[in-house]
C-alpha cells in the first residue's frame, strides 16, 4: 500500500516547539491531542473529508516530554473514520499514560468496546461539525451512548456554537459525562455577553454532566498568535466550572489554514485562562485523572 499524499494545502505541524517558560504541575495532561497514521502503516478512511501529514505516536510522545506533560488523551480523528487502530496502538504503546477516545457505529459489538478498553480507551466522540463529517442520525448516538455505559466512558461532542441552541435537547438526553471540544466554538469577534455565549455558560450551568475543553485558541483567533480576544472566554469558563474544565495542545493540529501554533507557546498560554495554582491543577491533573484514569 502506498503513502496518501496530504492535501497541498495542509499546514504541518510545527517542527521545532519552543521549550514552555510555564513549568507544568508534575502529572500534567494533554487531554485532546490525535495521531494521523502514520499512513501507509495505519491509512487514512476513504470517505475523509481531507488528508492529513502523518504524525506517529512517536513523534506524539516526543512532544508529551518535550513540553513537560507525563499523559495524553488520544482522540480519534475523522480522517481514520471508524477505524480506532492508530489511536489503539498509540495508547497500547503509551500504556498507562496514555487514554484514548474512539468513534465508534451504533453496530459496534460488545467485545470490540471491550478490547478498545483493555487498550486504554475511554470514552467516544460524536461529531457534529458538517464540514468535516456526514451527518449520523441521534438515534445511533443514543445506541452508542446507551452500550458504552458498561464501561463508564464519558462522551466527547464537537460542534459550533451556532448549532448548541438546536443540539441542547438530544444532548440533555445523552448519559454519563458529556464533554465540549474548544468551549463550543465561539465566534470570539461577538463578545462573551453575546447570546451564543451565554447560551452555552446557561448549559454548563443548568446540566452538571456538561465538562468542556478549554482549548484551541488557534482555531478561534481573528486576530492571530498572541490569542488575546480568546482570553475572556477561557477565562469565564474556568472561573466558572474549575472542576469540569481540561486543557490540550490538540496537536498537531488538524485543518488549521491561517498558520500553525508552537505548541510551547500553547502551554505559555495555560496562566492567561487558569490563574491561581488550584485552577492550573484542576485544569491539568485532577479533572483529566478524575474522568480518564479511575476505571
Amino acid at each position: 500500500m502506498t503513502k496518501q499524499e496530504m492535501d497541498a494545502d495542509w499546514l504541518v505541524f510545527h517542527p521545532n516547539p519552543k521549550i514552555p517558560d510555564f513549568v507544568l504541575p508534575g502529572g500534567a495532561v494533554d487531554a485532546h491531542c490525535h495521531v494521523f497514521g502514520p499512513s501507509p502503516e495505519f491509512p487514512f478512511a476513504p470517505e475523509r473529508k481531507y488528508t492529513p501529514c502523518n504524525a506517529s505516536k512517536d513523534d506524539l510522545f516526543a512532544l508529551r516530554d518535550h513540553l513537560g506533560f507525563s499523559r495524553n488523551v488520544i482522540v480519534q480523528a475523522t480522517y481514520h473514520g471508524k477505524d480506532n487502530s492508530a489511536m489503539v496502538d498509540a495508547c497500547r504503546a503509551g500504556g498507562d499514560l496514555a487514554r484514548g477516545i474512539a468513534s465508534v457505529g451504533a453496530d459496534i459489538k460488545h467485545e470490540e468496546l471491550a478490547e478498545m478498553h483493555d487498550a486504554g480507551v475511554r470514552g467516544v466522540r460524536f461529531n457534529f461539525v458538517k464540514r468535516l463529517v456526514d451527518a449520523t442520525p441521534k438515534e445511533a448516538f443514543i445506541a452508542i451512548a446507551e452500550k458504552i455505559q458498561e464501561f463508564d466512558w464519558s462522551i466527547v461532542v464537537y460542534f459550533e456554537a451556532a448549532d448548541l441552541e438546536e443540539l441542547e435537547p438530544f444532548l440533555k438526553q445523552l448519559p454519563g459525562i458529556v464533554v465540549v471540544d474548544h468551549l463550543g466554538r465561539p465566534d470570539v469577534t461577538k463578545g462573551v455577553n453575546h447570546p451564543d455565549f451565554t447560551r452555552f455558560i446557561d448549559f454548563m450551568t443548568k446540566n452538571e454532566n456538561i465538562w468542556t475543553k478549554v482549548t484551541c485558541p488557534e482555531r478561534l483567533t481573528a486576530t492571530g498568535a498572541s490569542y488575546d480576544e480568546v482570553v475572556p472566554y477561557y477565562q469565564a469558563i474556568v472561573d466558572s466550572f474549575e472542576d469540569r474544565v481540561l486543557w490540550g495542545t490538540d496537536w498537531p493540529h488538524p485543518n488549521m489554514k491561517s498558520h500553525m501554533p508552537d505548541d510551547g507557546a500553547l502551554v505559555d498560554y495555560i496562566p492567561r485562562i487558569a490563574r491561581t495554582h488550584e485552577q492550573i491543577h484542576k485544569l491539568l491533573v485532577t479533572n483529566p485523572m478524575r474522568l480518564y484514569w479511575t476505571t
